[in-house]
């Protein structure tokens, strides 16, 4: 018997009070004036289920779902509730469940316990007609390999419990705990899979077939096939999109079994693999792909590739122009999931994210009307920290952007030509084998929002105070050594370790200015690359390019709230400053070959700080004084290309030594002191979560890339495997020197490298590549998406959480084309950075 393939769903909502915008538990109130015949109560009490009349065409399930939604809103906007048709309410929490006060639901309860706790979530059920048993069962195999495609597109729940679970759909994973969900395994018969459900009835873990919660099943209730795996979709035309893909892949099916195809179903492994892929990633990540063998494929090229195969059914049943139209829309604007994340990014409140999906569930079909124009051209992707999902700008980009959009390519030529000079006017320059190079800056600058700064803010703060508790105590009690922390050879055979370091007061800090490096992924999360703890460089590079923008880009319209870098410099002085006695300031500079001079010069002039060489000091009296003034220093911020102890006098005094002497007895405060480096260690890098846990008791606010140690000989065995799919780099190595990206490098490439880490294993760490966001950047007159990174610099003049500031700027560093290489000596660039604080007033434009 031919399948119907009639259309229908059922759509699970959360109900949500309006004023404190949390789950409400009044859904019985609300069913008990509306008709049974279209709505029903699920296991908690927040939530509503609506069941649609069976309908022939996506055009009328489109209309039973806006109408279905409707009686609800007329009921419940008079009670002050709203509804959210998304897989998990953003801020919902395990105390909100409420259940349903039934025989079956109680009896559930008391079974599963926790996992019925936990059941604060909402899919949508397509239901298909195919009312022939032996065929849905068929059916229900064949489709299995297009169910990731599915889920991906409905995917709309990755806040849970209050938190961002790194999932686009966290309710895959709630679900999937059910002993009876995902896929069936081969099923030969009808009768086969009555027989399954028997047998699992009268095991006692399920009570009745309705409990029987697979990806796909002929429907308990109804004459035809449900597809169970997708999240509640909070905008009609997604479930609509959904409903028109799995009748044609039903259709596709059908087709199969009449022309006799035989079927070789996935191994359930791989396919639980493909489903948590989906919940994973969404449309952002990968999906897997293929029947046999499958591999990760990025999620748009997966899906298109599914409704191309399925455009022969789609056509068939007039669904074709529908389908692909609503597919690219979903593509362009990303599902749920990303929309939610973008919401909550702007303000990190999840209140503007609950606001978002009930807007979006009580809305138009196909969502609200884009607020601007897209920025045609603009290859926008889920990492584009301007750009959003159809090239819709972003609303800290919006005026940005219009500038641009407005500006015509001489112009903007003209601007570039302006800023060239003006860098060269202003000697803006870093060194690199001895030869000057421009300071270039793009022209369109990077936003850090409010929310964005205040939780970087902590999180480094924590980290720097770690840090700095680590390097007074592994050069003094080596507490974290004796404790078994960290093995001690993996500290004394550092590069970065100096005996003499020990020698310092137990008191002082070691790193009054950290560089750290960080980067952001495709989900928006930070992560921090790099501890700079040695030499950190940039405050001055953070200044100029915003000096440059003011005189280049005058008219670029600025936030509110937009913080003025220069503020930096007088925080380097107050930091410098406290460390020390009674006394000068001064930078202690390798001189005019240093690749930092510029830096070094400015600092010194706007920080108040004298710029000194070797030649322009002395000791006397147990003190070190300028050679010409004979003023008495009291902190030495050391920026030098080598190391202090070895510091000598053109007549081969060993200053350095006789500097260290004088530090040692505490006449002298040396400003990111000799021995720091053993915290620069990228191997030691591993470590920081643990010294975190260590010395403060608190868990890393800020996430570490995944990074593996080649010393040790089971993760050594990991990279050896997988140098091509990896990031290695020499644990001291800085500037992006000796950075190997694996998938971007040659065989002979991968090749030497692997046999260098096989010779040096200590030598080297690794890391997983991230996917790091991109950023607009001018090129040829056209905005193009470039990586990018960030440095920020924290302050420190003690342990104690106040004592420890972010420097107000930040260094945006940005690649070349199709690298992801920042650092300008391997051909990348720098961004203003405008950080945005609305907690003080603006101090610059405005």
């Amino acid at each position: 018997m031919a399948a119907e393939l009639t259309l229908g769903a059922e759509e699970e909502l959360h109900l949500i009070d309006l004023e404190s915008l949390h789950l409400s538990g009044r859904a019985p109130q609300l069913l008990s004036k509306l008709p049974g015949e279209f709505y029903s109560a699920e296991i908690q009490r927040t939530t509503v289920e609506t069941n649609t009349a069976v309908v022939r065409t996506l055009s009328e399930l489109r209309a039973e779902l806006l109408r279905l939604r409707k009686g609800i809103i007329d009921i419940a906007d008079p009670a002050g509730l709203g509804i959210a048709a998304v897989g998990t309410a953003p801020r919902s929490k395990f105390a909100d469940f409420e259940l349903t006060t039934t025989g079956r639901y109680g009896r559930m309860q008391e079974q599963y316990r926790v996992l019925v706790d936990e059941q604060l979530i909402c899919g949508t059920q397509i239901h298909v007609g195919v009312s022939d048993r032996e065929l849905a069962v068929d059916i229900a195999q064949r489709v299995s390999r297009d169910l990731p495609a599915l889920l991906a597109l409905s995917a709309s729940s990755p806040f849970w419990n209050g938190h961002d679970t790194g999932y686009s759909s966290i309710r895959t994973l709630v679900w999937q705990r059910w002993p009876s969900a995902g896929a069936t395994g081969p099923m030969g018969s009808a009768a086969e899979y009555d027989e399954l459900l028997d047998d699992l009835i009268a095991s006692g873990v399920i009570a009745d077939a309705k409990m029987a919660y697979f990806d796909v099943r002929p429907s308990s209730h109804a004459p035809t096939l449900e597809l169970r795996v997708c999240d509640a979709c909070p905008l009609v035309d997604d479930a609509v999109l959904i409903a028109g893909l799995f009748r044609a892949s039903v259709r596709s099916a059908e087709l199969d079994v009449e022309a006799g195809r035989t079927y070789r179903p996935l191994p359930a492994p791989l396919h639980r693999a493909a489903i948590w892929q989906a919940a994973r990633g969404g449309l952002a990540g990968e999906l897997l792909e293929g029947a046999q063998h499958p591999r990760p494929t990025p999620a748009a090229t997966a899906v298109r590739n599914l409704v191309g195969r399925l455009r022969p059914q789609l056509e068939e049943l007039g669904d074709w122009d529908d389908v692909n139209e609503l597919v690219e829309q979903v593509l362009a604007r990303g599902n749920s999931a990303d929309r939610q994340r973008a919401a909550f990014a702007e303000r990190g409140q999840l209140d503007d994210v609950m606001r978002l999906v009930i807007d979006e569930t009580q809305g138009l079909a196909g969502g609200p009307t884009p607020s601007g124009p897209a920025l045609r051209g603009y290859p926008a992707r889920a990492g584009d920290e301007a750009i959003g999902l159809g090239s819709q700008p972003r609303p800290a980009y919006r005026a940005i952007t219009e500038f641009f959009r407005e500006s015509a390519p001489s112009t903007i030529a003209t601007r570039q030509k302006r800023r060239d000079e003006w860098a060269e006017q202003n000697g803006v320059a870093f060194r690199v084998g001895g030869v000057d190079r421009p300071f270039e800056v793009d022209l369109v600058p990077r936003v850090i929002t409010d929310y964005e700064w205040s939780e970087l803010s902590a999180g480094l703060g924590q980290r720097a105070r770690a840090i700095e508790l680590f390097l007074r105590d592994v050069y003094s009690d080596a507490r974290v050594l004796n404790d078994g922390i960290i093995p001690a050879d993996q500290v004394h055979t550092v590069p970065g370790w100096r005996d003499e370091a020990s020698r310092l007061p137990a008191d002082a800090v070691r790193a009054p200015i950290i560089g750290f490096d960080l980067v952001r992924n495709e989900f928006g999360g930070w992560r921090v690359l790099e501890d700079n703890v040695r030499n950190p460089s940039g405050i001055a590079y953070g200044v100029a390019a915003r000096e440059l923008m003011d005189a280049v880009m005058p008219d670029l319209p600025r936030p509110d709230g937009l913080v003025d870098p220069a503020r930096a410099f007088a925080e380097l002085r107050e930091t410098l400053a406290a460390g020390g006695r009674d006394g000068t300031v001064v930078l202690l500079t390798s001189g005019r070959e240093s690749a930092a001079w510029y830096e070094h010069r400015r600092l010194a002039d706007e920080a108040d700080l004298v710029l000194a060489e070797a030649k322009d000091l002395d000791m006397r009296d147990g003190r070190v004084v300028l050679r010409d003034s004979g003023e008495q220093v009291a902190t030495l911020y050391l920026r030098l290309d080598g190391e202090l102890a070895d510091l000598t006098g053109s007549d081969g005094r060993m200053i350095g030594a006789e500097i260290i002497d004088i530090a040692a007895a505490g006449a002298v405060f040396l400003a990111n002191a000799p021995g720091n480096g053993v915290a620069d260690d990228k191997a030691l890098y591993c470590y920081v979560p643990e010294l975190i846990a260590y010395y403060l008791k608190e868990r890393p606010l800020l996430e570490s890339v995944p990074t593996y140690r080649t010393s040790d000989a089971a993760e050594r065995r990991i990279v050896l495997e997988r140098v091509g799919e990896l990031v290695t780099k020499p644990v001291d190595g800085y500037g992006g020197n000796g950075v190997l990206i694996g998938p971007s490098a040659s065989a002979a490439a991968v090749a030497s490298r692997r046999a260098e880490i096989a010779d040096n294993p200590g030598n080297w760490v690794a890391q997983e590549v991230v996917a790091l966001s991109s950023h607009p950047t001018l090129s040829g007159g056209r905005l193009e998406p470039r990586h990018v990174d960030l440095r920020v610099f924290a302050f420190l003049t003690g342990t104690g959480e106040g004592d420890v500031r972010l420097a107000d700027l930040a260094l945006t560093r940005m690649a070349g084309p199709g690298s992801l290489v920042v650092n300008s000596s391997r051909g990348g660039g720098a961004k203003d950075t405008w950080i945005v604080d609305n907690g003080r007033k603006a101090e610059t434009g405005g």
